[in-house]
């Protein structure tokens, strides 16, 4: 076996180490009984599957059955001109990489921050070879070097219509993906929890941590909604299976406001 898999967090790490610096930081956590470290091979004889369901046209989720680490859902973007793996699952398996193939050839695989990583470097090699983009400020938390990562920064347009932005606020490299073609047209979000889909499904959450409660300061969510705001999108959706379905631009400044006013105590006269 040439590289582990973090049981909490499903980053691919090319040797153990005493604990998964991603899971040590203030934004995860380490379980109680400490670090714990598992392999593909064992998470396959463990009976885990993938899954691959189509959201909407030319967009694809892709789970684990069960959830691997933080167990997010990973958006397969299909257009004329090759496709786009973003935010990729901490396991994968012959189905999926058959599957994922069929759709068309990946050109870049890029995920939202590093607690997305997940073995992006084994998906790459699955899928050909496929660039690993790594956001600049985050290449330090990258457990796997390989000659497959390369570094990006501020706007890149991967492919025509699909726009990566670094905006920050998550983490210094956070990053967003605009797909100009999608919700029919009208332009659709893949924010990860750079820009969280709340349960309610009509507001989202903007925080540096959210398994230990830590919010963004209001300075950070203006730049952030600002940075974002100037996209046209009509959809949101973030790194599980949360979406805002439509008025999501709208849906992401009135949510901004609303976080800035409560962190500065705007609001405090109604609690």
């Amino acid at each position: 076996m040439d590289f582990w898999i973090c049981a909490t967090c499903a980053v691919e790490h090319s040797e153990k180490v005493d604990v998964c610096a991603i899971c040590a930081d203030e934004r995860q956590w380490v379980p109680a009984s400490g670090q714990q470290w598992t392999t593909l091979a064992e998470l396959a004889g463990s009976g885990c599957r993938t899954r691959v369901v189509e959201l909407e046209p030319g967009l694809f989720g892709i789970t684990s059955d069960p959830n691997v680490g933080i167990g997010q859902q990973s958006k397969l973007l299909c257009t004329p001109a090759g496709n786009l793996l973003w935010d990729p699952i901490g396991y994968l398996d012959d189905p999926a990489v058959r599957q994922v193939r069929a759709l068309g050839e990946v050109v870049a695989i890029v995920a939202s921050h590093p607690h997305m990583f997940g073995v992006q470097v084994e998906w790459s090699r699955a899928l050909g070879g496929a660039a690993v983009l790594v956001a600049e400020p985050d290449l330090g938390w990258v457990a796997r070097p390989d000659p497959v990562i390369r570094p990006w920064s501020g706007t890149v347009e991967i492919l025509p219509g699909v726009t990566l932005t670094q905006v920050g606020g998550h983490f210094p490299g956070s990053g967003v993906i605009h797909w100009a073609g999608g919700a029919d047209g009208k332009g659709a979000l893949l924010s990860s929890d750079t820009i969280f889909a709340n349960p309610d499904r009509a507001s989202v959450s903007f925080m540096r941590s959210f398994p230990n409660r830590i919010p963004l300061s209001a300075a950070v969510v203006e730049r952030v909604a600002q940075d974002v705001g100037r996209f046209a999108f009509d959809r949101l959706y973030g790194n599980f299976a949360d979406t805002i379905d439509s008025q999501a631009r709208q849906v992401m400044l009135r949510s901004a406001g609303r976080h800035v006013g409560w962190v500065r105590g705007d609001f405090d006269h109604l609690s």
